[in-house]
């Protein structure tokens, strides 16, 4: 996710530790020469102070050795899931030195008491919450001017939210009225414990962070919300699951429903153009000192984030952890699959995101439904790029719901100031303001509220960038529209027929499979750049990014479009396409990728969608007509039958796009590359030939989801307006 790092504005904090809950924190060793520390954790259990290269045993309650290890530079040394129990370690040689036994707990274990919480003292600036195993999290406090107590927002991720130097969002959310808290993640910044990407102890320390925070004298109400884009917005889920009682609500912005579905594998192919550098990141980061500030700190004398350093060198590798999961398990993948604990969550949920987010992706939308337990649950999407969650399309509802849901108080008129300001930062364009929105003037708490809670609470923007009055690429929408659940309900799956000549229609063909020509093309990643944009990262936020999206060359892919449309089609949800292929290859990468073709012959990107071929089978229970399913796992990893056609069926990720009577549906077909601005592929495909039957017995389609219920504007927007859409001219390969 993208890497917007944070702070507050001061330095200085105390945490006091509250000795009963700290029993078995810290076990030194007795009299003996080898020095030897043991910390217990949840399924975890840490080793400290050992001699470097010190072999090591770990030894269960029936004198069993469960595990070894060796000590590393550091004199430190992690086992990970353990089950919960009582362990020994002792070293191997002369002498045997025997140290416990520890009690390591369970995920599931009851919390701490809540004098734990309120045993500890944070003041404003820089300091420690402890967790329940003794791990300390590096924080930074920063309170708005005037009297507290102030309703509270937190920030808890890998980034550097605590680093006092990184002012960004303490400054947004004091603007807004609030306290803001960043927190690290352990294992990250001058936090304590060992790193590994959504490992279940993060969620439990993001339990004890919250209580923590909660019962400080200036968090009003002794309640907290949580806020953050990305990372930070993951991490709310994860922490929400846990229930933490005095957590007010969340509002995670471009999120992820599922990590190996939805932005790590998707399609079963390996994302390498942004995942795995991520997790590389992350991981260089939580190295010793790895963020850069940490150094500094403990320099001046912060005598803890030096100690927390000592487990870093015993992070796993998470590209070794990718590479060995090319499929999906249910060990490895429903722990870090959000949908699948969404309905734990029982706090107000405020949701954001892009359909063309360029590194979460923009699957996230399937995770709605799983919301089960939230009181109320708001989303709005909308087509552009990662930052658009914190867009003015968005930002009005949003600090709308943190004022309702955090601050128990009728929205104030502060987000008109700040939102211009952010959104300027964020993708150059000035002079353009929040859209109108509830006028809350006069209103009591209750009926602001009441007045929030009567729209729509799933909102779709459409055409962001070209809003009418403001410039080209303002992140702004054109119109809009509103339902009250996801996926839409009167969204009507509508059919369009592959023909043999390359045309989509209404009904299939009426050819026998002898009579209708297969259609082919190799399957060569190298014909086309890796992906759309060749620049910065942020430079795909701003108003007219230099967009470099191509068209297939001759025999290197395949199209399909229908005639000019009669009338309006809008699309709200995912689309399927299903295809007959074969190959004389046994496996092959497939992409297709969904636009509008305009009267003026202008070409605009709307979505796409991947698969391994060998990946098709389909999971029954959960797919649907326009939204295949994939089960991912090793065990239905089917190749190709040689020779023979066989169907696949490829999901478009979610979208919501007006296609206007005149305008043309497109579908291309080719090996994965070309269609996002940072996603590119590990891709099998070498040029294999790939063919593709249209026939009476064959009915390649696409199936989309068309509503009737939105007033479009008669006029197209201009051709590059469109955030994260890019646009070019068509080509009839």
């Amino acid at each position: 996710m993208a890497r917007m790092r944070r702070a507050s504005l001061a330095v200085m904090a105390l945490v006091a530790l509250v000795a009963g809950l700290l029993v078995a924190t810290d076990v030194p060793t007795s009299a003996d020469p080898v020095e030897l520390t043991l910390r217990p954790s949840v399924n975890q259990l840490y080793v400290l102070d050992a001699t470097p290269g010190q072999a090591l045993q770990l030894v269960n309650a029936g004198d069993a050795v469960v595990g070894t290890g060796t000590a590393d530079t550091a004199g430190s040394f992690v086992w990970r899931e353990l089950k919960a129990g009582s362990y020994t370690v002792r070293t191997t040689g002369e002498p045997v030195v025997t140290v416990g036994p520890v009690t390591v707990t369970d995920y599931s274990a009851a919390p701490p008491a809540a004098s734990f919480y309120s045993g500890q003292t944070l003041a404003e600036g820089f300091g420690y919450i402890t967790t329940r195993d003794g791990t300390t999290l590096s924080a930074n406090v920063s309170l708005p001017s005037g009297p507290g107590p102030f309703p509270t927002v937190v920030e808890y991720s890998g980034y550097d939210p605590s680093n006092p130097a990184n002012t960004t969002m303490s400054v947004l959310y004091n603007a807004l009225g609030f306290a803001y808290v960043g927190v690290n993640i352990r294992g990250t910044g001058c936090s304590g414990g060992s790193f590994l990407n959504f490992e279940p102890v993060q969620s439990l320390d993001g339990y004890d962070m919250i209580e923590t925070i909660a019962a400080q004298s200036w968090a009003k109400f002794h309640k907290v919300g949580m806020v953050g884009i990305s990372y930070p917005g993951i991490s709310q889920l994860y922490v929400a699951q846990t229930r933490p009682p005095h957590l007010s609500a969340i509002s995670p912005l471009s999120v992820i429903d599922d990590t190996y579905n939805g932005t790590l594998y998707p399609g079963g192919i390996l994302n390498t153009g942004f995942a795995v550098p991520w997790a590389a990141e992350r991981s260089s980061d939580a190295a010793p000192y790895g963020e850069g500030w940490e150094q500094p700190r403990v320099d001046g004398g912060d005598t803890t984030c030096a100690a927390n350093q000592a487990l870093r060198l015993q992070n796993p590798d998470p590209l070794k952890l990718i590479k060995a999961n090319p499929f999906y398990s249910k060990k490895v993948g429903d722990p870090i699959s959000p949908a699948l604990f969404a309905h734990r969550i029982n706090v107000p949920v405020f949701l954001a995101g892009a359909w063309q987010d360029e590194q979460t992706g923009g699957h996230f939308p399937a995770i709605l439904d799983d919301f089960t337990s939230s009181p109320h649950l708001f989303a709005t999407m909308t087509n552009g790029s990662h930052t658009e969650s914190l867009s003015l399309g968005v930002f009005d509802r949003y600090a709308d719901f943190l004022d309702l849901y955090v601050g128990r108080r009728v929205p104030t008129n502060a987000k008109g100031l700040v939102a211009p300001f952010l959104s300027e930062q964020l993708t150059g364009v000035s002079g353009v303001g929040l859209p109108l929105g509830i006028n809350y003037t006069g209103m009591s708490y209750p009926q602001a509220l009441r007045a929030f809670q009567a729209r729509k609470p799933i909102r779709i923007l459409f055409e962001e960038g070209a809003a009418d009055g403001a410039p080209s690429g303002a992140p702004l929408p054109r119109f809009e529209a509103g339902y009250s659940s996801w996926p839409i309900r009167s969204a009507k799956p509508t059919a369009w027929y592959l023909t043999p000549g390359g045309g989509l229609k209404a009904k299939p063909s009426k050819l026998r499979p002898r009579q209708a020509k297969q259609r082919s093309y190799r399957a060569d990643p190298r014909a086309l750049p890796r992906t759309t944009y060749s620049g910065s990262s942020s430079g795909i936020w701003t108003a007219h990014p230099k967009y470099h999206w191509r068209q297939i060359p001759a025999d290197k892919g395949l199209g399909w479009i229908t005639a000019p449309l009669k009338r309006n089609a809008v699309a709200i949800g995912t689309g399927s396409v299903d295809l007959w292929i074969r190959s004389a290859a046994r496996d092959t990468d497939l992409e297709v990728t969904l636009s509008e073709v305009r009267p003026n012959g202008t070409e605009v990107y709307v979505q796409s969608g991947w698969l391994r071929a060998s990946h098709r089978k389909l999971d029954a229970a959960r797919s649907t007509v326009i939204s295949p399913v994939h089960t991912n796992l090793k065990s239905d990893a089917t190749r190709l039958p040689a020779g023979r056609l066989t169907r696949v069926r490829l999901e478009l990720f979610p979208f919501a796009h007006p296609f206007r009577a005149g305008s043309r549906l497109r579908i291309t077909l080719d090996a994965p590359g070309n269609a996002r601005p940072l996603w590119a592929f590990q891709t099998i495909s070498r040029g294999e030939r790939v063919y593709v039957a249209a026939d009476r017995l064959h009915r390649s389609r696409v199936v989309l989801p068309l509503v009737s219920d939105v007033s479009v504007p008669p006029r197209a927007p201009k051709c590059a307006s469109l955030r994260s859409q890019p646009c070019r001219t068509y080509g009839t390969r």
